[in-house]
This record gives structure tokens, C-alpha cells and sequence, in this order.
């Protein structure tokens, strides 16, 4: 990959791949301990009203750096495409989480039906415990891949 588009490549990953990491393992665990129901809906909603802006930027810096990247080489070795193709299934999940799950969630939280907000959550938390491992193992790929 191009020296200039590492930086913005990587910066994307990390922010996207780590915010779903520390969401996972560690505010799911410590709101479901310490909030009852209507406030950890709460929680969630705002919380991801404050993330999912930077995924979109995320899935849009790793689209354009990755794809410039395998532009400009005339050999793309597999493992990138592998990569291009968790990526692609990752991307498609949190369109997904976005527009199915997270929607009802907020209308779930809006309209205080907490337990149909707590099944939206549920939901969102398989998919996210999903992309998670898709991205740590697309994170192996691209540390690794070559090496295989």
C-alpha cells in the first residue's frame, strides 16, 4: 500500500475494529451490570448515535485507501483480496445493524417498550460480536497474510 494511505488504511480499522472490541468487551459487560433495562437501552442508543458516524467515515477511508491500493499494484496478492472480502461482509453486517436492528432499537427506547428494545439490542450485540471476530481476523490477514 501506498506510505500515505497506511496511516488513514489503518487509523479507519482501528477506530472501526477497536470501538466495536471495547463496546463488546467491555460497556456491554459493565452496563448490563450496574443499569436496569431502561437505562442501559439508553445508553446504548446514545451511544451509538456517537459511533456509528465514525464507522461510516471508517467504511468509507478503508474503501478508498483499499481500493487505491489495489489499483495501483498490478499484483494483489490473495490474501488482500481475502481481506477485501471480510471487509465487504463486514461493511454489509453494519448496514444491516444500521438500518434493521438499530432503527427498531431507537423506536423501541422512544416508545419505552423496553422488552422489545432489549431483543433489538440482543440482535445488535450477535452482529457486533460477529464483525468483531471478522475484523480481528481481517487485522491477522493483513499483519500476517503475507507470511502464509
Amino acid at each position: 500500500m501506498p506510505s500515505f494511505l497506511l496511516p488513514i488504511h489503518l487509523s479507519a480499522v482501528v477506530i472501526w475494529v477497536g470501538g466495536m472490541f471495547f463496546a463488546y468487551t467491555a460497556l456491554r459487560p459493565a452496563a448490563a451490570q450496574t443499569l436496569e433495562p431502561p437505562f442501559r437501552l439508553k445508553l446504548w442508543v446514545a451511544t451509538f448515535q456517537r459511533f456509528f458516524p465514525w464507522v461510516w467515515a471508517a467504511i468509507i477511508a478503508i474503501l478508498v485507501t483499499g481500493l487505491w491500493a489495489m489499483k495501483v499494484y498490478s499484483q494483489v496478492p490473495v490474501y488482500i483480496h481475502m481481506m477485501l472480502g471480510l471487509g465487504i461482509l463486514m461493511m454489509l453486517i453494519f448496514l444491516h445493524v444500521f438500518f434493521a436492528p438499530y432503527r427498531r432499537l431507537k423506536q423501541a427506547v422512544a416508545s419505552e417498550n423496553w422488552p422489545e428494545g432489549g431483543k433489538k439490542l440482543a440482535q445488535i450485540r450477535i452482529l457486533v460480536g460477529i464483525n468483531t471476530l471478522l475484523g480481528l481476523a481481517t487485522i491477522v490477514l493483513g499483519t500476517a497474510g503475507r507470511y502464509f
